[in-house]
């Protein structure tokens, strides 16, 4: 005759990654909601800046109001984006693969999600400079040149931590087998 087994206690460990993984279905979920909300609220201001300057396209201001405007629509999406990328982000790595995705969008680690955000942070950057210099009446250029200053420093920081930070996670590490012993 066989014996039944004992009851197996629940493993603690499963149930705390379970939970974790609920936590983080809210950041995606939230994430994906201003992404949502940021791409709505773009569309529907494109259609009103430009509803209003349809009746004075010929006008001497209406050129730069829709430029500014644009320039203001490309932040919006790129933060639209980003946001989307780190639900996306968040998704495949701790609940599930996100299937489906372009080639590009495939995040398999935190360091393609990194590289991915900082690419959009970067173009962000970009973009937020020529909306301010667009914008920028004529004055103090020493303002403007050193908010570009700025905005060039945080670029060049992250470029530098995008090109070596790939270098040094794959360089041999002190006691490696692969290491040159020279």
């Amino acid at each position: 005759m066989s014996a039944v087994a004992p009851p197996r206690p629940p493993n603690s460990g499963n149930t705390f990654f379970g939970l974790t993984r609920l936590i983080v279905e809210f950041g995606v979920l939230s994430s994906f909601l201003f992404s949502l909300v940021l791409f709505v609220g773009g569309t529907l201001r494109t259609v009103a800046v430009i509803w209003e300057a349809l009746p004075d396209l010929a006008g001497e201001d209406t050129g730069k109001t829709l430029l500014i405007a644009a320039v203001e629509q490309t932040d919006t999406l790129l933060i639209a984006t980003a946001l989307l990328i780190i639900s996306l982000g968040l998704q495949s790595l701790f609940v599930g693969r996100v299937v489906n995705v372009p080639a590009w969008l495939s995040i398999r680690s935190f360091d393609d999600l990194k590289q991915k955000l900082l690419g959009i942070v970067v173009v962000a950057l970009a973009v937020k400079f020529f909306s301010v210099a667009v914008k920028w009446e004529s004055g103090s250029s020493l303002n403007l040149l050193t908010f570009g200053l700025g905005v060039a420093a945080v670029m060049l920081a992250i470029g530098l931590y995008s090109f070596i930070l790939p270098r040094l996670e794959h360089a041999p590490q002190e006691g490696d087998s692969d290491a040159d012993p020279t």
